[in-house]
């Protein structure tokens, strides 16, 4: 999968409080790992990120190899926007 760098960070970026503990939690993985995913680059504490960057606008084009982190991130924003509509509705 191709993604660039800044959408991923905003990914994240946009993800509730806790988001990366609850990835981490539900995966069974480091929360550091998690972090790598997303751009940090603190691999003593965790795994490295199954991504490779290539140079490219918006900080460059990552070519995901497992997206298991991305997808779990998705679906956490897909719930917290489910949830801002059902709490809209009810207004």
């Amino acid at each position: 999968m191709h993604i660039s760098f800044k959408e991923l960070r905003n990914i994240k970026h946009s993800l509730p409080t806790g988001s990366v503990a609850k990835i981490a939690t539900q995966l069974n993985i480091e929360e550091q790992t998690v972090r790598n995913f997303f751009g940090a680059k603190k691999f003593e504490e965790g795994q490295v990120g199954a991504w490779h960057l290539q140079p490219g606008p918006d900080g460059g084009i990552m070519d995901i190899k497992d997206t298991t982190i991305l997808d779990a991130a998705r679906k956490i924003l897909d719930e917290a926007q489910a949830g801002q509509r059902v709490e809209s509705s009810d207004n």
